[in-house]
């Protein structure tokens, strides 16, 4: 019985690059070699319009699961390769349509013929397949307009390729392509949103979090390394910088109006962040808000916030309503771990009446009246950074190095 050889990749928003084209083509491919890794038989070949993943016996629901996390993939087409002749077409568009799960009850046929001069036209060779198929089923019908599979034959020089299951893909710009950038990673609903929509758009991230023990536990702080683990997902690695925050948190408290402890925090985060992305040449600084949802989310605030850095930041979430983040922080597998009870240092030393348009005169009076310098430079040489990989990835590594 024939079944699916080949699992065949379309780039979408891709084919709009021009010279760079290339670079995007080949930094896709690399990533999912990485992503299947666990599939050794595979072999990936990857052209300037599509990549063509050939299977060698591998199970293409297991590779196509793998393969719908790859930022820069539009869409997967599992697809059987026959020779370009008209029955060895009839037989693999047939054994194709016969593979499709769930209820079936109409179809239509795609031809594209890139080799011009196969010997029938398009239109004489949709009715010898539709035929075929007809002829070999039950309860089956044709529908043009609105056909539960569509069967799709792409005649090519010497051989055919048959395709009838589509899947979509993660969508945008292959990972690393767009340079790397700090998210700051609190532990909440919205930053793993926001790591992932940056991800997204090409960019590699490294996370930042900060901790206060004995104020945070241990358990918030691992919440945070799964956090960062499940978002591996959706690349490589991601490299986790946790940050020890509590002497400059009980600095804030004593020293800053509590009604201006919030903002400093921020500002204080940022300066940290900033450090620590000059040291992993970083480009930009990432966060989680969403504007107006608390009181350092007000335009205001940002304002206030920003003036502590030359860095880029970017607020992928800014225009979101809680329901839209909550609704990809589920698609995406953090919502639960984000959900656990479990405090961070935000939720430290919280003042009852946070300014909700905190003034940058007023907050660079206040810190002036203590030097902060030297509890950042400490919060920075302690900070602790680990490298987090794909599980599969980390566990098929593991297996190799016991066999030496």
């Amino acid at each position: 019985m024939m079944t699916y050889e080949y699992i065949l990749v379309r780039y979408g928003e891709m084919t709009t690059k021009g010279k760079n084209r290339s670079k995007f083509v080949s930094t896709l491919k690399d990533n999912v070699k990485f992503k299947l890794k666990k599939f050794p038989n595979i072999k990936i070949d990857a052209t300037h319009d599509r990549m063509y993943i050939q299977l060698n016996g591998e199970d293409h629901e297991a590779v196509s699961e793998r393969l719908k996390d790859v930022f820069g993939i539009h869409k997967l087409n599992l697809a059987m390769k026959v020779p370009s002749e008209l029955e060895d077409i009839k037989k693999g568009a047939l054994a194709a349509f016969l593979q499709v799960k769930g209820d079936v009850k109409t179809f239509k046929i795609t031809v594209h013929r890139s080799y011009k001069h196969f010997p029938m036209r398009t239109m004489e060779l949709l009715p010898e397949i539709g035929g075929h198929i007809l002829e070999n089923t039950e309860d089956i019908t044709v529908d043009v307009h609105n056909p539960d599979v569509n069967v799709r034959v792409e005649i090519r020089s010497g051989y055919s390729y048959i395709m009838c299951d589509e899947r979509m893909g993660a969508g945008g710009l292959p990972v690393g392509v767009g340079g790397k950038v700090m998210v700051l990673l609190s532990g909440g609903i919205d930053s793993p949103v926001a790591a992932y929509l940056t991800m997204k758009r090409g960019v590699s991230v490294e996370a930042v979090h900060f901790h206060s023990p004995p104020f945070t536990s241990e358990r918030a702080k691992q919440k945070v390394i799964d956090l960062a683990q499940e978002l591996t997902k959706y690349c490589k690695r991601v490299t986790l910088h946790l940050v020890p925050f509590t002497e400059v948190q009980k600095t804030i408290n004593k020293e800053i109006p509590s009604s201006y402890s919030m903002t400093v925090m921020r500002r204080m985060m940022m300066r940290i962040t900033e450090r620590i992305a000059e040291e992993r040449n970083a480009l930009a600084i990432t966060t989680g808000e969403s504007l107006g949802q608390v009181a350092s989310q007000t335009l205001d605030s940002m304002h206030t916030i920003n003036e502590v850095t030359n860095y880029p930041v970017i607020r992928p979430l800014i225009t979101m309503d809680k329901l839209e983040i909550i609704k990809i922080a589920e698609e995406i597998g953090t919502y639960e771990i984000s959900i656990r009870p479990y405090e961070d240092c935000c939720t430290v030393f919280t003042p009852a009446s946070p300014a909700t348009k905190p003034k940058r005169e007023k907050a660079n009076r206040f810190e002036a009246k203590y030097d902060f310098t030297p509890l950042i430079d400490e919060a920075v040489a302690n900070k602790e950074t680990m490298v987090l990989q794909t599980v599969e990835v980390v566990a098929e590594e593991e297996k190799f190095e016991e066999l030496f």
